[in-house]
């Protein structure tokens, strides 16, 4: 089981995706997001969510992502966040938004 003073080391966010971008050297098809999160600043990650959303669906998006992981490198890029999403019976990814929007940066608690 999972210790409340455990859960309170990851730090669950939200931000608005503001770019994306085609992941053509990732094994599996994926963008490359840029995403604002406020008094965080802007950060980037990659996500495999391309049979679910367009590019252009996904500008805009307020997302919950974990901000405190280390940076992960994937092929030439540097992920530095992580998307929250659910998979799918299918296998594919809904990501995890807001209801409402809400400033960017805030802690999820």
């Amino acid at each position: 089981m999972l210790t409340w003073e455990e859960f309170d080391k990851v730090d669950i966010r939200t931000g608005t995706i503001i770019e994306v971008n085609d992941f053509p050297k990732a094994r599996k098809p994926a963008y490359q997001l840029t995403i604002d999160f406020g008094v965080l600043g802007i950060k980037k990650s990659s996500a495999q969510i391309i049979t679910l959303y367009s590019k252009e669906q996904l500008i805009g998006k307020q997302i919950i992502a974990v901000v405190n992981f280390p940076p992960k490198q994937i092929a030439d890029f540097r992920s530095e966040c992580l998307v929250l999403g659910v998979h799918t019976s299918d296998k594919d990814v809904v990501i995890l938004t807001t209801n409402s929007k809400t400033q960017n940066g805030l802690k999820i608690s």
